[in-house]
């Protein structure tokens, strides 16, 4: 009898688990959710990579003639110029003097060269008659070849003084901004005196170094993503990769184009990827994914309808999808939206394609 009735208390007790398992499973839902599997989709692999923006190319501006005063600066910093542009004048008083010297001394041989013409013209006529010698006639033959060259070395004296002239005019070399201005007006400049740096064709690009094993995922053209200090993400395309690595890094440097109208500014320091060949890739759309403690948990739903956190590995991100690497079958349902209102165990109600057409209908949003 004693036995008996320990056993039928037993029976009414119930084990531990059986009655957590049936309190639970007649507790209320928590939340109504709805379930969907995972979705594969063909995703370029994404190198990660830290650098500097420079420019692509960048030209001093200087004069080409020295000894004269810098008279006046055109263009400041930032300012976009095109080839052929003035950017600084120096001043040309003195060589307007001497071009204006140089022109009357061409104009001096001019006669020099017309009367030893008039000259050679007339012996040649009594030549033979006996009036003029032959050696006469020869000193005016070589009268006139020399007065010819004299002509032609004051026109070349006077066509370098134009040159100098034309150098008073420091243009642009080709299309750019200009990044910096090193020119002090009234200041007396030499040749090769540094006076602008221009960002040839206002390109710059983004110089990542990435690891050797990497770098058979690459080829030229291929697409990067690159986040910039401001916040925004510019796209740019993989120039040339490195043909060297560096000496102290075993790391390659690539040349990222970047659009020329985009907010990079050379000195900028970015992190970006480097979009390379594709892969495929279990993806979820990124509400389905919970942030706890650090980790990346989904939420499935068993038989009963209770929920359980499932930890995952993410990857790659694609628009408001997330690749799941790891942790997660292809076959499995999880937990679409919501998650963040979920703890383990929690009752919840699974909608069907149908509930969950009437609820968006009765919200007045698309299911």
């Amino acid at each position: 009898m004693v036995a008996m009735a320990a056993s039928l208390a037993g029976c009414q007790k119930g084990s531990p688990d059986t009655a957590s398992a049936a309190a639970a499973a007649s507790a209320p839902s928590a939340l109504s959710v709805t379930l969907q599997h995972p979705r594969t989709e063909v995703w370029p692999q994404q190198l990660k990579g830290t650098g500097q923006i420079v420019a692509w190319q960048e030209v001093v501006i200087s004069p080409e003639i020295g000894g004269l005063r810098l008279k006046e600066l055109k263009v400041d910093v930032s300012a976009k110029v095109r080839r052929g542009q003035v950017l600084a004048l120096l001043a040309d008083d003195s060589l307007q003097i001497d071009r204006q010297k140089q022109a009357a001394v061409v104009q001096q041989a001019i006669i020099s060269l017309e009367q030893a013409s008039s000259n050679l013209q007339r012996s040649r006529i009594t030549e033979g008659s006996g009036a003029l010698s032959d050696q006469k006639i020869e000193e005016y033959r070589l009268t006139e070849a020399t007065a010819r060259a004299s002509l032609a070395s004051a026109r070349a004296d006077l066509a370098s003084i134009e040159l100098q002239l034309a150098q008073t005019r420091v243009t642009a070399p080709d299309d750019g901004v200009v990044s910096s201005k090193s020119g002090v007006l009234g200041n007396v400049v030499s040749a090769g005196t540094e006076l602008f740096r221009l960002v040839r064709q206002g390109r710059v690009e983004w110089r990542p170094e990435i690891d050797a094993s990497q770098l058979k995922l690459l080829a030229p053209d291929q697409q990067a993503r690159i986040t910039l200090p401001t916040g925004h993400q510019v796209t740019g395309r993989l120039r040339i990769i490195g043909p060297t690595l560096s000496a102290t890094t075993g790391r390659a440097t690539l040349y990222v184009e970047l659009p020329p109208d985009s907010p990079a500014r050379a000195g900028m320091f970015a992190s970006g990827v480097l979009l390379a060949d594709t892969q495929p890739a279990l993806t979820l759309p990124q509400p389905a994914l919970v942030m706890h403690d650090g980790r990346s948990y989904v939420y499935t739903v068993d038989p009963a309808g209770l929920a359980h956190a499932l930890p995952v590995v993410t990857g790659r991100r694609e628009g408001d999808r997330i690749e799941v690497v790891s942790g997660l079958s292809a076959t499995a349902q999880v937990v679409s939206s919501g998650g963040a209102f979920l703890s383990e165990g929690a009752k919840v109600t699974v909608l069907s394609d149908r509930d969950r057409a009437i609820k968006a209908a009765a919200s007045g949003v698309a299911p």
